[in-house]
C-alpha cells in the first residue's frame, strides 16, 4: 500500500511558493533558502513515519492536523506530496518536486531520517523485564473521570470551538497522589499507544543527564566533555553542562522556540533535518555570545547532551538506549516508549521520543516523588529544585530542562495570572505537548494533542490546568485519594 497525497496546483500557487524561496534567498542568503525545502519536508517525513509506523495513526489525518497546526505551513501544505510505503516501512516527502526527505521506520528504534548517506547500523536492546519500582498508576482499563467536575473538565478539553485554531486533543491522563483518577483519549489512541512528545524529549535527556551526575560521570559545573571542545584556547572549552541545560551556552544555531514556516531558516533545523551527525554539526558552531551570558533556546544544546550521554553510557548507540532503559524507563514502569535516533546513531534528544501518555505521567511521577521511585533515588538529591530553578533572562520561564513558573519572567507570570500554581513545572512539546507537575497539588497532567502554539490559549491548557485543579480539590471525591 503506498498512498500519496497532494492538490492541484495553480500557476499563482507556484509563483507564490517560487517567490517565498527566493525572498527567503534575499533576506538570509542562497545557502540557507536552499535548506527550506528540505527542512519542510524533512520535519513531515519524521512525523508521519513514526506516528504510522509507531503510533499508529492514520497518515492523512495526521498530515492534515500537523500542518494545519503549524504556523504558515498552509502556504507550502498545498505544494506536498508524501509516500507512505507500508511493505519498506518508509515515508518520502517532495515539496513541489524539491526538498527529498525519507524517514526509514526500524522496529524497536522508531524512525530516522535518511540522507542518502546510509543510516548507522543499530540492535535494539532488548525488553528489561525488571519489575516497576514505582507503584502501578492505574489498571488496564481506561480511568473514568472520578467526580462530575474532573468529568468536565475533560469534555472541555476535548471539545472543539465554534472557530479556528482546532484544539485536536489526543490524550489527558490526570493523576493525583500517583493515581490515575482521569483520562480519555481521541479516536485510534489507547493508554498504550506511544505518542510524540516533541520538545518534552529534552526534558527526559535533563532526567538521563542527572542520572550521569548521580553516578559521578558527569558534573554541572566542568566544562562539558565535548571532544571538539578539549582545547583550553577553544572559547567554546568553557561552556558547561548547566549551560547547555540551560541554554545559555551561546553556540550560533539561531532559535527552535517556535514552531513555523519561519522557523525553518534557522541552522539549527539544518542541523536536524539535512545532517547525518547532528550533534557533529552542533559542536562545529562557533559561538555567538559568550557561554552563561545570554538565553537562547535551540536544539543544538540537547543534542550536544544526548552525545554526552551516549559517551559516558559506553559510546554505542546500544549502550546509550540500554542505560536509558535500565536507568529511568524500566525503574518507572514506562514499557512503551521508542528513542528515535540520528543517522550517526545519537538519541534524538531535542524532540523524537514517543511514549503513553501514561507513560508521560509515570516520567511527571518521578519529579513529583523528588526523583525517587519505590525507594530508590533515580536522580540526585535536590535535582528536582535544580530542574525548576528559573533561568535568568529565559523571558518564557524555563529551568534546567523544564519549563517552570518559578522566577518573575513574563511566560511565568502569565501562566499564574490564568490560574497555574506558581510552583507548577513542565515538560512542553510544540503544537500542544505537556506533562506538568504541580506539587502543591501532588497532581501530574498530561495533556497531547495537535494545536498551533499561537494564540497561547489555542490548546485549551489553561482551562485544562484550571479545571483540574478545582476538581481534585473537591474533598471526599476522588475514591482512594486522601
Amino acid at each position: 500500500m503506498r498512498p500519496s497525497r497532494r492538490k492541484p496546483v495553480t500557476r499563482r500557487k507556484i509563483l507564490l511558493l517560487t517567490t517565498a524561496i527566493a525572498a527567503a534567498g534575499l533576506a538570509l542568503g542562497a545557502a540557507r533558502a536552499r535548506d527550506v525545502p528540505k527542512v519542510a519536508t524533512g520535519f513531515v517525513a519524521d512525523i508521519l513515519c513514526a506516528e504510522t509506523f509507531v503510533s499508529g495513526l492514520d497518515p492523512s489525518r495526521n498530515f492534515a492536523e500537523t500542518t494545519d497546526a503549524m504556523p504558515g505551513a498552509s502556504l507550502i501544505g498545498w505544494a506536498m506530496e508524501y509516500r507512505v510505503d507500508s511493505v519498506r516501512k518508509d515515508v518520502t516527502v517532495t515539496l513541489f518536486g524539491l526538498g527529498r526527505s525519507r524517514a526509514v521506520y526500524r522496529e524497536g528504534l522508531g524512525c530516522t531520517l535518511d540522507h542518502g548517506t546510509g543510516i548507522a547500523a543499530v540492535a535494539p536492546p532488548p525488553g528489561d523485564k525488571r519489575p516497576a519500582l514505582l507503584p502501578e498508576i492505574a489498571g488496564p482499563a481506561i480511568v473514568s473521570p472520578q467526580n462530575p467536575s474532573l468529568a468536565a473538565a475533560l469534555d472541555r478539553a476535548f471539545a472543539e470551538p465554534a472557530q479556528p485554531p482546532h484544539r485536536r486533543t489526543r490524550a489527558i491522563v490526570v493523576m493525583k497522589a500517583g493515581r490515575v483518577v482521569a483520562e480519555r483519549y481521541a479516536d485510534g489512541i489507547g493508554p498504550e499507544t506511544p505518542l510524540l512528545g516533541f520538545s518534552m524529549t529534552k526534558s527526559v535527556i535533563s532526567a538521563l543527564i542527572g542520572v550521569l551526575v548521580r553516578q559521578g560521570k558527569l558534573k554541572l559545573d566542568a566544562p562539558a566533555p565535548v571532544a571538539a571542545w578539549k582545547d583550553p584556547d577553544d572559547p567554546r572549552h568553557a561552556i558547561t553542562v548547566d549551560q547547555l541545560l540551560r541554554h545559555t551556552a551561546g553556540l550560533a544555531l539561531g532559535s527552535s522556540l517556535q514552531a513555523s514556516l519561519g522557523s525553518a531558516f534557522e541552522p539549527v533545523n539544518r542541523m536536524k533535518f539535512a545532517e547525518k551527525d547532528m550533534a557533529a554539526y552542533a559542536e562545529t558552531i562557533p559561538l555567538r555570545t559568550a557561554p552563561g551570558t545570554a538565553w537562547n533556546y535551540h536544539d543544538g544544546n540537547v543534542l550536544i547532551l544526548s552525545h554526552l550521554i551516549r559517551d559516558a553510557a559506553g559510546g554505542t548507540p546500544e549502550d546509550a538506549l540500554r542505560f536509558a532503559r535500565r536507568e529511568l524507563f524500566a525503574p518507572l514502569g514506562m514499557r512503551h516508549v521508542v528513542l528515535q535516533l540520528d543517522g550517526a546513531g545519537t538519541i534524538e534528544g531535542s524532540s523524537e521520543m514517543l511514549a503513553s501518555a501514561r507513560d508521560w505521567a509515570r516520567f511527571g511521577q518521578l519529579y513529583l516523588n523528588d526523583g525517587v521511585a519505590g525507594g530508590k533515588r533515580i536522580l540526585p538529591e535536590g535535582w528536582v529544585d535544580y530542574s525548576a530553578t528559573a533561568t535568568p533572562n529565559a523571558w518564557v520561564g524555563i529551568g534546567a530542562g523544564f519549563w517552570t513558573n518559578q522566577g518573575d519572567s513574563f511566560g511565568a507570570n502569565f501562566r499564574v495570572e490564568h490560574g497555574w500554581p506558581r510552583d507548577a513545572f513542565f515538560a512542553k512539546g510544540t503544537i500542544g505537548q505537556y506533562a506538568i507537575v504541580i506539587p502543591s497539588e501532588q497532581l501530574v497532567i498530561v495533556r497531547m494533542g495537535r494545536s498551533p502554539n499561537a494564540p497561547p490559549q489555542a490548546d485549551g491548557v489553561f482551562d485544562l490546568v484550571r479545571d483540574v485543579v478545582a476538581a481534585t480539590r473537591e474533598k471526599g471525591k476522588l475514591a482512594g485519594v486522601d
